[in-house]
């Protein structure tokens, strides 16, 4: 392979890993047309080869209804069938054999969610799915295989969805920093008032402690006062009792 080709395909490839979420391995969806194609013209390896132009390690895979056409063709494609069924059976959910075209157009469906790279020699089913979004197609041209570029509908699809993303983007990061200033704004508050509870807790707990200091010093002092009063009766009583001792008996 030459290296501008090489280039050009791993362009493609870093197209759709970016715009359409394709992964490593890569998984190839190959028609009874493909298939032929690779047998005639010798291209084999087949995983060895579609691995060169992916730059990455693939997974082959085709249909039932593809095997089913395969052998409706007969003999003259028993080699290509014998070849397609060593290949991975991609699910198809139809009861009833399709042809392959129909098959595989119900898998790829509209927006291609199991990311299958489509190989097909059907030129018209190729231009179908130019005008779906994150289809990418390969084919082959006698002895080479090629990875076709996006069509100009897939271009500005990831134009748009990207365009779309970043306007999104733009939205989220606004609603972030109203949130946070929200948020922001309610802590503050929040502080506040657990700073003035906890001031009029202070203020309550002196203030109690202070009329609890005064009332144990009044009591203190009204039982000082009054033991002092009944020593004062307890002399009159005792001078009364005893008109005719003298005080210095007395104590």
């Amino acid at each position: 392979m030459r290296l501008k080709k090489q280039k050009r395909h791993r362009k493609i490839v870093r197209f759709y890993t970016a715009c359409f979420g394709f992964r490593e391995p890569f998984k190839v969806l190959c028609d009874g047309t493909f298939v032929n194609h690779l047998l005639v013209n010798r291209i084999t390896p087949a995983d060895t080869a579609l691995s060169n132009i992916l730059g990455a390690t693939v997974k082959i895979f085709t249909t039932r209804c593809v095997l089913a056409e395969l052998k409706s063709l007969g003999e003259s494609y028993s080699e290509s069938l014998k070849a397609a069924t060593n290949l991975i059976t991609a699910r198809c959910d139809h009861e009833k054999r399709k042809s392959a075209v129909a098959c595989i157009t119900e898998i790829i469906g509209a927006g291609n969610p199991e990311h299958f790279f489509v190989a097909t020699q059907d030129a018209d089913l190729r231009k179908k799915f130019q005008e779906l979004p994150g289809v990418p197609l390969i084919f082959g041209l006698r002895n080479a295989l090629l990875l076709e570029p996006p069509s100009a509908f897939q271009r500005q699809f990831a134009k748009s969805t990207e365009e779309e993303r970043s306007q999104m983007s733009e939205l989220e990061y606004k609603m972030l920093r109203m949130k946070k200033k929200t948020t922001l704004a309610t802590e503050e508050a929040m502080e506040s008032y657990v700073n003035e509870s906890e001031g009029d807790q202070n203020l309550h707990t002196q203030t109690v402690t202070k009329m609890n200091t005064g009332r144990k010093r009044k009591e203190v002092k009204d039982k000082i006062q009054f033991k002092r009063k009944k020593a004062k009766v307890m002399i009159r009583d005792h001078i009364f009792l005893f008109p005719n001792c003298c005080l210095d008996s007395l104590f």
